[in-house]
């Protein structure tokens, strides 16, 4: 099963992408994750949204068909998702109701430098989702606060509770991304 990975930063450095790699490392065997970088995406605009895409959108579009799945993970900025994430998904959206997101299972993990762990973000993800008819895998919320602490200076999760948290997460996630697309 091919999952794509979709990180709502585009920081160098970003927790979030860092905890995309530690998923990708962490997946069950036959589960391979892609992870898509969403800079170069540019705004939505109605306008370009017609037979000949912007070519980073058609990039995009082409992952998420070619997905079985979707993992996000998203920071949270100001009580809600980045803005680069909202516009990825406001281009993959269309047509309403019958684009390459709808029916396409997503889980959604999120860092945060906050005790708080992106649960706000994570609700509001949930929120944009259910308009584009993209189930998302109903587990407790996987999230990780205080992100600082559990990597190293190179970007790799060494904290062993926030490691054993996301593999209990992923199993679930791949057995129910897995029954979702039969």
């Amino acid at each position: 099963m091919k999952v794509l990975g979709i990180s709502g930063s585009l920081r160098a450095g970003s927790y979030n992408s860092a905890l995309l790699r530690a998923a990708e490392q962490r997946l069950g065997e036959g589960i391979r994750l892609e992870i898509h970088d969403l800079s170069g995406i540019p705004l939505y605009d109605a306008a370009l949204d017609g037979e000949v895409k912007p070519e980073p959108v058609r990039a995009l579009l082409e992952a998420i068909a070619s997905s079985q799945a979707l993992l996000f993970a998203t920071p949270e900025y100001n009580y809600s998702i980045p803005g680069v994430l909202k516009n990825a998904i406001d281009w993959a959206s269309r047509p309403a109701y019958a684009s390459v997101l709808a029916n396409k299972p997503a889980g959604i993990l999120s860092a945060s430098m906050s005790a708080v762990g992106g649960a706000r973000a994570q609700a509001h993800l949930r929120d944009v989702l259910a308009a584009t008819l993209t189930p998302v895998y109903p587990y407790p919320d996987q999230l990780l606060p205080m992100a600082q602490n559990a990597f190293d200076a190179q970007g790799i999760l060494q904290d062993r509770g926030a490691l054993e948290r996301l593999d209990r997460y992923l199993r679930g996630f791949a057995d129910w991304a897995i029954a979702h697309d039969r």
